[in-house]
């Protein structure tokens, strides 16, 4: 059996879509506080998104030691600030009109747990310049989205309407996503959970 322990309705698409019979389980964890903490101890974005999806792949595991579990995390990093998903409709504008004109860093890091205990770990980096989009765009963009700008991290989604929002893309795709996908694939090919 193998579990997604993530909400992200994203991730399990994209797992399910290639072809993966996938569960998912949601891992309630404090991703504020681990945040915060790794923060005051001068952790990068890397190490963040890594931490993040080894607790969530560790809390279902502890509870499914038959299940290979898969546990995910993503961050973005403008300028040396981590960003996470807008509260609110007045954050999620903030936070997208901090990014206008500039270059950001999505770090989409994967952790598998098998029979209890971690096996694997991998990390997807893609590098995004969004354009120096008008107030006009920003407004048209807000009043489209609405609430789903709350759902992802930088208010975006690069599969809809928000790709015109940026210049430049650099990076794997799935990374972007949310999940370094054709890394977790090779794993779980060797797992025995995909054909080779």
């Amino acid at each position: 059996m193998f579990i997604l322990a993530s909400g992200s309705q994203a991730r399990a698409d994209m797992l399910r879509n290639a072809g993966v019979s996938v569960e998912t389980q949601v891992a309630h964890i404090d991703e504020t506080q681990v945040k915060d903490e790794m923060l005051a101890e001068g952790a990068g974005g890397g190490d963040i998104a890594l931490r993040l999806a080894d607790l969530k792949a560790r809390k279902v595991a502890r509870g499914r030691p038959d299940a290979l579990v898969l546990g995910a995390d993503q961050v973005l990093v403008c300028q040396g600030v981590l960003f996470d998903k807008p509260r609110t409709i007045l954050e999620a504008r903030a936070q997208l009109t901090g990014l206008r004109g500039k270059t950001h860093e999505l770090l989409s890091a994967a952790v598998i747990y098998e029979n209890g205990a971690p096996v694997w770990q991998g990390i997807g980096q893609a590098h995004l310049k969004m354009r120096n989009f008008s107030e006009a765009f920003l407004d048209m963009y807000i009043e489209r989205l609405g609430k789903d700008l709350l759902t992802t991290v930088g208010g975006y989604k690069l599969e809809g309407l928000g790709a015109q929002l940026f210049a430049q893309v650099e990076g794997d795709y799935f990374t972007v996503l949310g999940l370094p996908l054709l890394e977790v694939l090779e794993e779980l090919r060797t797992r025995g959970v995909c054909e080779k």
